[in-house]
């Protein structure tokens, strides 16, 4: 049986509710014989990556689908590309902000995603979930846990799929946003599932 690590953070930047990890939580254990680990992470830069390389090297799963809330997106944005680069306009959830500070030394610039971004697009399309390819998955803790989770796969585990993908936030969250878009929660679920099929099938 194939599996597969989703991820995803807890809430941040004063949002009560984080719409990834709601999404995420709602997965099966198993979907079409493919057996699903679904792991919270913090929102913060000093730790994030550590529980995140902890399960990998506990599970060595097949995929790895990290999944990140982007206020004002709108649709579901698949990441093509990390930057090795910490610089973010908001704390963390430790309050901490780092500026132009490399996430790991001496390592490549940047890693693309080793996920198949463009049939993934195509699939979630085909069922009528608006996606796009993305080519900025931030400097906040998002890219940070995506570059991680390449770096991490290049030497460790070659074979390993990973990468990123943004969503809108969810439609209670823009109640007093009114000009933001927001994506459902059932769409975002049905949108991770076909994510999760496309990603090890």
């Amino acid at each position: 049986m194939k599996k597969v690590l989703i991820t995803a953070f807890d809430p941040f930047g004063g949002e009560s509710i984080n719409p990834a990890l709601e999404a995420v939580m709602l997965l099966p254990d198993e979907l079409d014989e493919i057996k699903i680990i679904k792991q919270e992470l913090p929102t913060i830069f000093s730790n994030s990556a550590d529980v995140l390389c902890k399960t990998l090297e506990l599970e060595r799963p097949d995929a790895l689908i990290s999944v990140g809330q982007a206020g004002g997106r709108v649709n579901i944005s698949v990441e093509r590309v990390a930057i090795n680069i910490d610089d973010a306009r908001i704390p963390d959830n430790d309050g901490a902000i780092r500026t132009d500070t490399p996430i790991v030394k001496g390592a490549p610039a940047a890693y693309f995603s080793t996920l198949p971004i463009k049939t993934i697009i195509r699939n979630l399309h085909q069922a009528g979930i608006p996606a796009a390819v993305s080519d900025s998955a931030g400097t906040f803790v998002c890219n940070h846990v995506m570059y991680t989770a390449l770096h991490y796969g290049a030497i460790n585990q070659p074979e390993l799929k990973a990468g990123f993908v943004h969503i809108p936030y969810t439609p209670i969250q823009t109640v007093d946003k009114p000009k933001m878009p927001s994506m459902s929660t059932e769409n975002v679920l049905e949108g991770l599932k076909i994510i999760i099929k496309t990603a090890v099938k």
